[in-house]
């Protein structure tokens, strides 16, 4: 038998099953029952409660002869008492299968839920090492229909759930191809009463999302694996990832700013939809990087900001605002190792030609989308100073998941130079 590779030569692309379309959550029902649910812990976000979007899915489902099991306890952007609590409750249901309806924050809320009903545990003891205690997840969890309201996170489409550890002042995540969810209905007809902001930030994670899977490291300069149990679900670039990563890339240039502006555009916040689950499928298997990295501690160290669009109840720093803040900066920092792919992605997201060598091109397409759609642009904006250098740079180590596949790897010192150029 010959000697094994000393580097990666394999990649894994996963994706959840989706619809999408006006009218796809009309079929949550139906979809339930194919799954497999008799009774299911419905999460869903408390803005939505009421509203006549919740009472159509939720009237389908039982339509369809499953039983509901309503929970509305979910936090924007979820920290670990939240979802200890989200986890307490899907115990107590009993159910055989999980809904969530609402976006980024629920269906990672029902993301977690439904593994610690599953497998049991505390949060912490399947949140990423080293922050948590890094416990592989054993086995399959019960089916998940995600619903997305937001043309944004891209939650319905991945393996990872994010949570808000504001006593470290960082955020971290869980991370293992048995969260995705089974099913999901991706429907532009829920998003329009998503406030301008919430749209605004959404996309401004689906484009980095894309950027950074599509300017990652190449799956094969990692080291292969000891036994395929090793291979991380963050990958690194592929031809396939590459794909996905790139036409989301190119949606994001072409319909967010229309999405923003206009709530009954349902054609620009259809395609932003579509462009979040399809950045969910390169991301998912090529990764994030620096941007991601950093936007761990910019969200979880500082909370002073009050973002509009969002619920008032408690200061954050909405994902989005706290990934693309860094991202100009970021992409100067990884330029040199792949300059025509870089350049390739301001095209992608402007439809302009540009130089071979523009190292601003990228950078400064960001800049103008973040301008365009009305997104803070710097962490000063956020509540930060130079004084906080020091804990963001710390935090932002602490996610050596993601550093991996960044396509130049920064050192503390070159976090702390992004970070400070992003001041």
């Amino acid at each position: 038998m010959s000697q094994l590779p000393a580097f990666e030569t394999l990649f894994t692309v996963e994706a959840t099953p989706f619809k999408f379309g006006p009218g796809a959550s009309a079929d949550a029902g139906w979809e339930a029952a194919r799954l497999g649910m008799r009774r299911a812990f419905v999460v869903v976000d408390p803005a939505l409660a009421g509203s006549e979007a919740a009472g159509r899915v939720l009237d389908s489902l039982r339509g369809a002869g499953v039983e509901v099991v309503l929970y509305t306890g979910v936090r924007v952007e979820p920290d670990l008492p939240s979802l200890e609590r989200a986890g307490a409750a899907a115990r107590e249901a009993g159910a055989d299968g999980f809904v969530g309806l609402g976006g980024g924050s629920t269906l990672d809320t029902a993301k977690v839920a439904n593994l610690l009903a599953t497998h049991g545990g505390a949060v912490m003891d399947w949140v990423n090492a080293p922050v948590g205690g890094g416990r592989a997840v054993p086995g399959p969890l019960r089916p998940l229909l995600a619903i997305p309201t937001t043309a944004g996170s891209g939650s319905e489409a991945t393996t990872v759930a994010i949570l808000d550890l504001p006593d470290l002042g960082i955020k971290s995540g869980i991370s293992h191809r048995y969260l995705r969810p089974a099913q999901a209905l991706v429907d532009p007809e829920l998003t329009r009463t998503a406030p301008a902001g919430v749209i605004a930030s959404a996309g401004l994670d689906v484009v980095c999302h894309a950027a950074e899977s599509l300017l990652s490291r190449s799956y094969t300069s990692r080291p292969r694996p000891e036994s395929p149990a090793a291979r991380p679900p963050y990958q690194g670039s592929n031809p396939v990832a590459d794909v996905w990563s790139a036409q989301a890339l190119r949606f994001g240039g072409e319909y967010l700013r229309r999405a923003v502006a206009d709530p009954d555009d349902l054609e620009a916040r259809g395609f932003m939809m579509l462009s979040a689950t399809m950045a969910g499928v390169g991301f998912g298997s090529a990764g994030v990087h620096i941007p991601h990295a950093c936007a761990y501690p910019i969200a979880g160290l500082r909370q002073t900001y009050q973002a509009t669009g969002y619920s008032q109840d408690h200061a954050f720093v909405p994902h989005g605002y706290s990934v693309i803040v860094t991202a100009p900066a970021a992409f100067r920092f990884t330029f040199a190792a792949d300059p025509e792919k870089h350049v390739r992605a301001a095209s992608l997201l402007t439809g302009r030609e540009y130089a071979p060598d523009d190292e601003d091109a990228l950078p400064n397409a960001l800049s103008e989308l973040m301008r365009d759609v009305g997104a803070p642009t710097t962490l000063t904006e956020l509540g930060y100073s130079e004084a906080d250098l020091p804990a963001l740079v710390e935090g932002a180590l602490k996610q050596q998941r993601l550093l991996a596949v960044a396509p130049r790897t920064p050192s503390a010192a070159d976090l702390e130079a992004i970070l400070r150029a992003s001041l």
